[in-house]
């Protein structure tokens, strides 16, 4: 039995419960599909609804000889960057409902189709904004090799080798390897010839994790390797409503959210 019995109540308390609940489906979806969000910086302070959150980025210390704290009164403070993150983007999703819209489906059905559209709206959007600033903020990787693995493994040690106030060098459990279709497709055969010890088929190269993304933005050939939390991407759900509209049998599906995106460590991005 359909939850919503009819359009007008979506504009009601009951209505709104029920969008929430089916959003609520398309956030979880989006956080859990979206490869950006397997990879942004998710250690960020600050209250979104302010406009901004912060990102910190702790610099390296080094031990001294025992007794230097005792001897000096104090010991050693933590050093740390911050990069602060506006959420400038405020985008909306309206869309209207007429009886006839759903007559064929029944609104459950409709509704539900809806959220489907929008959740592919708002991935699309999200990735293609992260990649692009991962790309502005990155550095180029020139004079590639012809050989797809022999590139995946100049790209991932571009970013394991970097050395500087905050890092030395990056673990390759924490790398990322995000490839155009293309690359990803060379580089696929190339693990299809090769097997794991028990004879399982291999899924990341050389401990990295690979992903292919048809979001990559334009310039970007190969791939972009970067460290997990390189960029911050935080995501704010306005509202998600429903609302009669005036002088209409329509009711509109009201969904309005803002993000931002911002490298926080554009010396762990590299792209080719």
């Amino acid at each position: 039995m359909a939850r919503i019995q009819s359009l007008a109540v979506l504009a009601s308390g009951g209505g709104n419960d029920y969008l929430a609940e089916l959003y609520g489906k398309v956030i979880a979806n989006i956080q859990k599909n979206g490869i950006s969000n397997k990879v942004k910086n998710t250690a960020l302070s600050g209250t979104p609804s302010s406009g901004t959150v912060e990102a910190k980025r702790f610099e390296n210390r080094t031990s001294n000889a025992y007794g230097t704290a005792r001897t000096g009164g104090a010991g050693q403070k933590a050093k740390a960057t911050p990069v602060v993150i506006s959420i400038n983007q405020d985008k909306e999703l309206i869309t209207e409902i007429e009886q006839k819209d759903v007559s064929l489906y029944g609104i459950d059905a409709f509704l539900a189709k809806q959220a489907d559209l929008d959740e592919k709206s708002m991935t699309r959007e999200l990735e293609r904004a992260f990649w692009a600033e991962a790309k502005t903020a990155g550095t180029q990787v020139t004079s590639l090799p012809t050989d797809p693995a022999e590139i995946a493994e100049k790209m991932i040690q571009s970013v394991e080798t970097v050395s500087n106030t905050f890092v030395d060098g990056v673990d390759r459990d924490m790398i990322a390897l995000v490839c155009t279709p293309a690359f990803f497709g060379k580089l696929r055969t190339y693990l299809d010839t090769i097997t794991d010890a028990a004879g399982e088929g291999i899924s990341a190269y050389h401990g990295v994790k690979v992903y292919s993304s048809v979001y990559l933005p334009a310039g970007v050939t190969t791939c972009i390797a970067l460290a997990e939390g390189a960029v911050a991407q935080p995501v704010l759900m306005n509202k998600i409503s429903g609302a009669q509209i005036p002088l209409s049998n329509a009711v509109a599906t009201e969904i309005f959210y803002s993000y931002g995106t911002k490298a926080v460590a554009d010396d762990l991005i590299f792209w080719a």
